[in-house]
């Protein structure tokens, strides 16, 4: 079994520990009516994204989500939480150097304390039973989003329900020949599609693509066709199916909780990869973590 194999199968777990963790790092987390800027990185931003878009439908305060080399210094936080797998990510340790005697609060949410992080954000919430060995990020980056979901006061255990029902039962039919993936979402949940095709670009390298699901007929459903498979995360809009399949293209309708349906993504995603013949513990061109020498921090 590969290593993001059975790191995908553990969430579930994971997630039940983030929610009870949740209560006793009250205060490391964004309080309500915080102005609140959620940063990361790859994996990291699509999660930041979808709580960012959480918090805000809970009526808790303004929030943004930023990848860490995009930031709007300029902008006005009372907190940023940096979500960080790895804790060596040099566009999220810069951000974090940038911001220390601002005033602002920051928060980094780790797989690893042991790393320059811990030195550089004023407060640490520590999910170490998630951290990973594999390249590809799964159950860190669920569970970073499950530990902020419980912290608004949106998780429960329902949703670990269905994330044990995504990893039991069947994928679709013939999904996993498909040659083309897209990803739709709608509210917070169109992070989630854009982190599900960046999964099937990492692991098996497929042409993926992400959408909000009303943007989806404004142009992207002209390459939809036989040989395409189109999968929402959220809620579907009306007609939108019968669209799809009048290309001649696979519709797949998400009944899960959308955190959970990503978590059949993660398993088509190594499904595809063996279809393919690949190692998704090797993918191509891809490290653990993104550490920059000083000569490409001054090119990127």
């Amino acid at each position: 079994m590969s290593h993001v194999a059975y790191e995908l199968g553990t969430q579930p777990e994971c997630w039940e520990r983030a929610a009870e963790l949740a209560p006793a790092h009250r205060a490391l987390l964004p309080r309500p009516g915080e102005r609140t800027a959620i940063v990361g990185c790859g994996t990291s931003y699509y999660m930041a994204q979808a709580a960012a878009a959480l918090r805000e439908e809970m009526g808790q305060g303004e929030t943004d989500a930023f990848p860490a080399s995009e930031f709007p210094l300029h902008r006005r936080y009372d907190r940023v939480v940096a979500l960080t797998r790895s804790g060596t990510t040099t566009e999220v340790l810069d951000l974090l150097a940038g911001l220390r005697d601002t005033g602002v609060r920051t928060t980094a949410v780790i797989g690893d304390p042991a790393t320059p992080v811990m030195t550089l954000a004023d407060e640490l919430v520590v999910l170490d039973f998630a951290d990973e060995r594999s390249v590809v990020q799964t159950r860190f980056a669920t569970t970073a989003l499950t530990l902020l979901r419980a912290h608004f006061g949106l998780h429960t255990p329902s949703v670990v329900a269905d994330a044990r029902t995504a990893l039991a039962e069947p994928l679709p039919e013939l999904a996993s020949s498909r040659g083309q993936f897209t990803f739709l979402g709608r509210g917070w949940s169109v992070g989630l599609a854009h982190e599900a095709a960046l999964k099937m670009r990492e692991a098996a390298l497929s042409w993926s693509e992400s959408y909000p699901a009303m943007e989806y007929r404004h142009g992207p459903i002209s390459v939809s066709g036989p040989d395409t498979l189109t999968w929402s995360l959220g809620e579907t809009p009306a007609g939108l199916a019968e669209q799809v399949r009048a290309t001649g293209g696979q519709w797949v309708a998400g009944r899960l909780d959308p955190l959970a349906e990503l978590v059949r993504v993660h398993r088509l995603a190594i499904a595809v990869a063996a279809h393919r013949g690949l190692d998704p513990d090797q993918p191509r061109n891809l490290t653990r973590s993104v550490i920059l020498t000083a000569g490409e921090e001054a090119v990127r």
